[in-house]
């Protein structure tokens, strides 16, 4: 492997995977033309950490690579009555790595990438395990390194645990604890129905929550992607797509109302010793605070590039919305309206060819 590469891929998620099949696709070598860098320890990107029960009948969504179908890689398909028994965090590494090998994909780890600096006309990659300067990057870290608690006056007085969604195992881990669970996104609410089983808990959130009967359609879709495209384009920190969608009304997410837990509160003004106080004095108890509260893009190790705007967003340009404004030599994909496991996909192809495209006419 050479230190000096035409591109490097940050992340072997589902957006660094489809990156580097379409760059080979479209004739970069692999270990001469690009590799990929990738932190964990093994194939699975963020699904290997995701908690147990979580299963493929339960996850969002898993969309299949190109060239390769999750049923054909693993043996089951996500909606087959049988996936209701198999875990998401097993499952789809299985299909990463399946990937990896088949199409021979030039992925090192773990190789935990710390800062990426501009060095004339190339980018400096620095690493754990050596330095590598590119002509081109794309990253593809995705947010699961980087989750996010927002910051409530009495937060360090709380006597009891506070705990993020991406340490959450089992809900029997709070069996016998009163659990306030915070944020009204898709995560929180089947964190909730499942807690709420074991013991009792309080749901409160930011915005009111809005609940989808329909079928989630392509029209809906495509929908938020735009939203979210416009944002990032503008130069505005990516937004919630969730906010645009809505939440999908599972057999479950009913069940779990029909019990009286989806009781939603609003956001509370400050933490206590005890619990939580809202404005009007009113407060609850609480054993456990499970912030639900989503991820940022894992972008730090990009900082001395300077890609920021003044209100933190990066302005972003590409057919997709995956290369950075200011610097070309970039995209980013799995950030912003890429960040669905579909969208990254199509971003992947899209970033490959607009990247070696460019390469092309630089040379």
């Amino acid at each position: 492997m050479s230190s000096d590469i035409d591109v490097v891929v940050i992340g072997a998620g589902q957006a660094g995977l489809s990156v580097a099949y379409y760059l080979r696709k479209f004739g970069v070598e692999p270990e001469t033309g690009f590799v990929v860098l990738d932190h964990a320890a093994g194939p699975g990107g963020a699904w290997q950490y995701r908690w147990p029960s979580l299963t493929l009948s339960t996850v969002n969504g898993v969309h299949d690579l190109p060239g390769l179908t999750f049923a054909d890689a693993v043996g089951v398909e996500v909606a087959d009555a049988a996936a209701a028994q198999v875990q998401a965090s097993t499952a789809v590494p299985q299909y990463f790595a399946t990937y990896e090998k088949q199409f021979e994909l030039p992925v090192h780890r773990p190789v935990h990438t710390r800062v990426v600096c501009a060095r004339g006309q190339r980018l400096r990659i620095e690493t754990d395990t050596g330095t590598f300067t590119a002509r081109g990057l794309v990253n593809a870290t995705g947010t699961w390194e980087r989750p996010f608690i927002p910051r409530y006056p009495g937060a360090e007085l709380f006597g009891g645990q506070q705990v993020h969604t991406k340490d959450y195992s089992s809900a029997q881990q709070f069996a016998g604890r009163h659990v306030l669970v915070v944020g009204g996104g898709i995560s929180a609410v089947q964190l909730l129905d499942e807690i709420s089983r074991v013991t009792t808990t309080t749901w409160v959130t930011r915005r009111l929550p809005e609940f989808r009967d329909e079928p989630f359609t392509p029209e809906i879709g495509r929908a938020a992607v735009a939203l979210v495209e416009d944002r990032v384009r503008r130069g505005l920190p990516p937004g919630s797509v969730v906010s645009v969608t809505g939440l999908p009304v599972t057999p479950a997410i009913r069940a779990a109302r029909e019990r009286g837990v989806l009781e939603r509160l609003p956001m509370f003004s400050e933490i206590t010793a005890t619990g939580v106080r809202w404005a009007d004095g009113r407060e609850q108890d609480a054993d456990v605070i499970l912030w639900c509260t989503g991820f940022r893009s894992s972008l730090d190790h990009l900082a001395p590039l300077r890609l920021r705007g003044p209100g933190g967003g990066i302005e972003m340009t590409g057919r997709l919305a995956t290369q950075v404004a200011a610097d070309p030599r970039i995209h980013l994909v799995g950030y912003g309206p890429s960040s669905s496991t579909i969208g990254a996909n199509r971003a992947g192809q899209a970033a490959a060819r607009e990247l070696t495209r460019y390469l092309e006419s630089a040379t």
